[in-house]
C-alpha cells in the first residue's frame, strides 16, 4: 500500500488561483470536481505537467453555467461526451462529467453521465492514468494506481481484453505509456492481450496510429517498448516496413542522442527503423497520412546517398550543393550512431565516427552558395531565348561547382561562348 497521500506543496500548478476558483465553482451544491490523469501522474513521477484535466459530477450544461458565472470562458468542445473546455487567463482546462461506457465499437463509445467516482475510474485505460487529486492536494486512488506509479508498472484497469475491445487504440497507448513511464518488462497479461487483439488495430484511423507512434518515438528511450511491440507482432501490424529491416539501430541512436545532446527526433528514429527505399517510404507516408513536411523529409532521406566518411571538405561542399541538407543530416546522424555503436570493439568504426562528426560539424553552419548567373544574364550576353539557355546555364553551373565555387561572375560570363558552341 502506498504511503503517498497528497501532492500538496509538490504541484505548483495546483496552487494556481484560477484553477482553485474553477474547482471551487464546480464543488458546491452537492457536486464535486477533481483534477485527473496526466497532471497527477506526472507530478508523482517528477515529470513536467502540460495539460490539466478535470473530472466533475456536474452535468455538461451545469459545468458551462458555473464556469461562466465564475468569470471564465467556456466552450462546448465535446459536450456530447461531457467535455467542456474552460479558458482561464489563456490557460485551457478540459472539464469532463463523470461517465460510464454504455456501448463501444472498438474506437468510439456511447456514454452515460453519472456521479460515481469508482465507475468513472474503472472505465479508464491504465491505473496510473486514473488517479484523482482534490483541490487541497489529497490523492484519490480507486484502482491501485499509486502502487503502480511507485513500481513504474503499466497496468490495464480490470480485464485487459475488455479494455482493449472498448478501444483498440489502447494497444498502442499501452506501448507508448510503457516507453514513457514503464520499467523492466511490460505487465504480462496486458502484453498478451495486446498480442491477441492486434488485428483490431486495422479499425483505427491512420491519423490516430501515427499520432500514437510519434508520441512513442518521442520518449527519452523508446527502444524497450519497440522491442516488446515487435515481440507481440504489434509493430509489424502498424509498420510492416520494419519487419525485415529491424529496430536494432534504435538503441545506438538513443545512446548517441544522449551523449551528444541531440533532441529526441521521432522522424529520425522512424528513419532508422525503415529501409531507405523511396517507393516504400512514399507508400508509408500515404498509409499513415504523414504531413507534407514529414513525407518530404522521409523522401529526402531515402534519396540522399551518404558520402564516404573520409571525403574532403571541398568534396563534401560539392555534394551538398545538389543534395537535400536535411536528408544529408539524417543520413550522417544515423551513420554516426551506427559507427559509435560499433566503436567499442572496432577501431575502424571509431575512426569512421570521427570523420562523420567532422561532416556533421560542417553542416551546422552550412549555407548553400548562390550561383552568380541567371538565365537573363545569358540572354543579355547574346544567347537567344530557348532551351539552349538552360543547357548553357547548367554547364556553367557544373563548371562553377567543380571549381569549388571559386569562379567569379566575370569568369563565368567569359565562358559562355565556349559552352554556347557545344549547345
Amino acid at each position: 500500500m502506498s504511503a503517498i497521500k497528497s501532492i500538496s506543496g509538490k504541484a505548483p500548478w495546483l496552487a494556481n488561483e484560477q484553477l482553485q476558483v474553477l474547482l471551487a465553482a464546480l464543488s458546491v451544491g452537492g457536486e464535486s470536481a477533481r483534477v485527473v490523469g496526466g497532471a497527477v501522474r506526472n507530478t508523482l513521477l517528477g515529470q513536467p505537467v502540460s495539460d490539466i484535466d478535470i473530472a466533475t459530477t456536474c452535468l455538461p450544461e451545469e459545468t458551462l453555467r458555473r464556469a461562466e458565472d465564475a468569470g471564465f470562458r467556456a466552450v462546448p468542445t465535446g459536450i456530447a461526451h461531457g467535455t467542456i473546455t474552460v479558458v482561464a487567463k489563456g490557460s485551457p482546462y478540459e472539464v469532463t462529467t463523470l461517465r460510464a461506457d454504455v456501448e463501444t465499437d472498438g474506437r468510439h463509445a456511447e456514454v452515460a453521465f453519472g456521479k460515481d467516482w469508482q465507475v468513472d475510474a474503472e472505465r479508464r485505460d491504465f491505473t496510473i492514468n486514473a488517479l484523482y487529486v482534490e483541490a487541497d492536494g489529497t490523492i484519490v486512488d480507486l484502482v491501485g494506481g499509486l502502487a503502480d506509479i511507485e513500481s513504474q508498472t503499466l497496468r490495464f484497469i480490470g480485464d485487459p481484453e475488455q479494455r482493449i475491445r472498448e478501444d483498440y487504440l489502447r494497444i498502442l497507448r499501452f506501448f507508448r505509456f510503457f516507453a514513457w513511464y514503464g520499467k523492466g518488462r511490460p505487465e504480462t497479461e496486458g502484453l498478451k492481450a495486446c498480442a491477441r487483439l492486434k488485428g483490431g488495430l486495422s479499425r483505427l484511423s491512420a491519423e490516430r496510429v501515427w499520432s500514437e507512434l510519434k508520441k512513442l518515438l518521442s520518449a527519452p528511450d523508446p527502444s524497450r517498448a519497440l522491442l516488446w511491440m515487435r515481440q507481440a507482432g504489434v509493430l509489424t501490424a502498424v509498420l510492416p516496413e520494419t519487419e525485415k529491416w529491424g529496430i536494432d539501430a534504435i538503441h545506438g541512436l538513443v545512446q548517441t542522442e544522449q551523449a551528444l545532446g541531440w533532441e529526441a527526433d521521432p522522424l529520425l528514429r522512424l528513419a532508422s527503423m525503415v529501409p531507405p527505399n523511396t517507393e516504400r517510404l512514399a507508400e508509408l507516408a500515404v498509409r499513415l497520412k504523414l504531413s507534407n513536411q514529414e513525407r518530404d523529409r522521409l523522401a529526402a532521406f531515402a534519396a540522399t546517398v551518404p558520402p564516404h566518411p573520409e571525403i574532403s571538405e571541398t568534396g563534401f561542399a560539392k555534394r551538398l550543393y545538389r543534395s537535400d541538407v536535411q536528408g544529408m543530416r539524417d543520413r550522417l546522424r544515423l551513420a554516426l550512431a551506427s559507427a559509435r555503436n560499433d566503436a567499442a570493439s572496432d577501431d575502424a568504426a571509431m575512426f569512421r565516427a570521427g570523420n562523420l562528426s567532422r561532416l556533421l560539424d560542417y553542416l551546422k553552419d552550412y549555407e548553400r552558395p548562390k550561383f552568380p548567373l541567371s538565365g537573363g544574364d545569358l540572354v543579355t550576353a547574346g544567347l537567344s531565348k530557348g532551351p539552349d539557355v538552360g543547357k548553357v546555364q547548367r554547364a556553367l553551373e557544373d563548371e562553377w561547382i567543380e571549381s569549388g565555387f571559386s569562379l567569379e561572375r566575370d569568369e563565368l560570363l567569359a565562358r559562355i561562348p565556349h559552352h554556347a558552341g557545344k549547345a
